[in-house]
């Protein structure tokens, strides 16, 4: 295991807090990237604890680096920000704590290490995996990983965006017409310039007096002029894949 953080104390806390779990047996520590890649070259490494903002290649640059290992390690993202967990995300990042970090937190994010190292490597379960990504969610002060399986419907505020599920709602630091462009392979579709659905579960189109909805767990959304004709279509030809089964 490797924690990697430019700020000798925050590292000192983070080590000395990983050093007392009994799941680590043995911990390297680097104060910058080039430090971690020395360790990453010499040793063999699952877990890399890594602090995001640092001076010369950052946590993020460092994180793509190891996505081209043969065996990459797993990421555990360690920051005092949030802004980054859009990125996380779309690094397959296990887990994101935020700082100050606490022992039981940590402690949270080695047992989704050891899950998703214990994963079976059948090729069907990693395409499984890759399908369905996590994405990193503030929920009473901790950082959760929400599978984006779990995701009805997606609503804009601003900069930001509410991912509703079948539990509640959370709000991400992604815009809406990112998240279009990211999971439109995944039935994701755009159905006004302040929502995305995800096709399969649109239970209902109906047409009321200000124009078309849709309707997903109860919840009527709206449906834009823009968009009505590509919905139709879209849910169409949906129709007609599951027919054809």
């Amino acid at each position: 295991m490797l924690a990697v953080d430019d700020e000798p104390p925050a590292l000192d806390e983070l080590a000395y807090h990983l050093r007392a779990d009994h799941r680590v047996a043995r911990l390297h520590t680097a104060g910058d990237a080039t430090e971690a890649l020395r360790v990453l070259r010499d040793d063999d490494v699952d877990v890399v604890f890594l602090d995001i903002r640092m001076p010369g290649l950052d946590g993020m640059e460092l994180a793509r680096v190891l996505r081209r290992f043969v065996r990459p390690p797993a990421i555990v993202f360690v920051t005092a920000y949030d802004d980054g967990a859009a990125d996380a995300f779309d690094m397959g990042a296990t887990d994101y704590v935020r700082k100050p970090v606490r022992a039981e937190r940590l402690a949270e994010a080695l047992r989704r290490v050891v899950g998703s190292r214990v994963v079976p490597t059948h090729p069907a379960a990693l395409a499984r995996a890759e399908e369905d990504p996590t994405i990193p969610v503030e929920l009473a002060g901790t950082t959760k990983m929400l599978p984006r399986s779990a995701v009805r419907w997606v609503e804009a505020q601003g900069d930001y965006a509410r991912l509703h599920t079948a539990d509640g709602s959370h709000l991400v630091r992604v815009s809406l017409a990112t998240l279009a462009e990211r999971w439109a392979d995944a039935g994701f579709v755009r159905i006004h310039r302040s929502y995305l659905v995800q096709l399969r579960l649109i239970a209902e189109l109906r047409l009321v007096n200000s124009g078309y909805v849709v309707v997903i767990d109860s919840t009527e959304l709206p449906v834009s002029r823009r968009h009505t004709r590509e919905l139709k279509d879209k849910l169409v030809r949906a129709a007609k894949q599951e027919w054809s089964r």
